[in-house]
């Protein structure tokens, strides 16, 4: 069985968008290399420095489906149903879209805990990734989050949409990072102290 992992770009001051969902200056590190990443949609290519490229393989190849949230999946319009780690996708709400069937590699369920459960179901024995701060925060409230990967670049936002809240049990420590150093961000990744 794979990881429960998230990963998410975050600037130095903890935010992974302006307040009005514009990730500005954060996705800059995509272009800040000549390594050509290739995705699962053939019009995403990301052009990144060796290590960054490298660490991108590892957390994308692996993933067997990735978790949403219904914000992030009705901003991206479901990401033409061809997400670039290009795995299917489950999306956590209460209310699935009337013409869900216009996204045919796409799950709809209501709950993080049911979200994890169908996305292991569907991985298989390969990875599962979650992409949305609330997702992943209740992912790590509930234990069910295995790792933390933060590609955080060098912009203070001052304001706007934060990674992490604050956790439902207290402190919640994770053990020492593997830190990968690359063009415009550093990557870190934390697993979960059991």
């Amino acid at each position: 069985m794979g990881k429960v992992l998230s990963h998410m770009t975050m600037s130095l001051d903890g935010f992974i968008a302006q307040p009005d969902d514009n990730p500005a200056e954060l996705f800059d590190w995509y272009g800040a290399g000549d390594v050509p990443v290739h995705s699962a949609n053939e019009d995403v290519v990301f052009n990144v420095d060796a290590a960054s490229a490298t660490m991108l393989r590892e957390l994308t190849e692996g993933v067997g489906a990735m978790i949403s949230g219904r914000r992030l999946f009705d901003m991206t319009d479901g990401w033409g149903d061809n997400h670039p780690v290009g795995a299917p996708v489950v999306v956590v709400t209460h209310q699935p879209p009337a013409d869900a069937e216009r996204w045919p590699r796409t799950t709809f369920v209501d709950g993080v805990e049911a979200a994890v459960t169908k996305a292991r179901e569907i991985a298989g024995d390969q990875d599962v990734t979650i992409a949305s701060p609330t997702i992943i925060q209740q992912a790590l409230d509930l234990g069910l989050l295995d790792e933390v990967c933060v590609s955080l670049v060098p912009v203070l936002f001052g304001e706007g949409i934060r990674h992490f809240g604050t956790p439902a049990h207290g402190h919640l420590m994770l053990e020492d990072p593997v830190v990968v150093e690359g063009n415009r961000a550093v990557h870190l990744r934390y697993p979960v102290r059991r």
